[in-house]
């Protein structure tokens, strides 16, 4: 299992769209991967999870996966967040 603090940059944080996006990414990974704010975790492939966790600008996050890619969903991952998810 592997995992990377990331702070999330985008003016409105884990709205719909960004959720969306970071769904879409996940769902292409076998591995089973988390997103961590504080002490709740959610499932990365759900976006009513990942809402849960209302992440805002400048949150710190730490993204978990294990399984056979983990490596290529960890940095996917957080390459879309510091993408501010294509936002401003």
């Amino acid at each position: 299992m592997i995992s990377e603090k990331v702070i999330v940059k985008n003016k409105i944080g884990f709205h719909a769209r960004p959720a969306s996006l970071l769904v879409k990414a996940a769902d292409k990974f076998k591995s089973n991967i988390n997103i961590i704010k504080g002490d709740k975790t959610a499932k990365a492939k759900s976006m009513i999870s990942l809402l849960t966790l209302r992440v805002k600008m400048n949150d710190e996050i730490v993204i978990t996966a294990e399984g056979c890619d983990e490596n290529e969903a960890v940095y996917t991952l957080v390459e879309l967040i510091n993408s501010k998810f294509g936002e401003e």
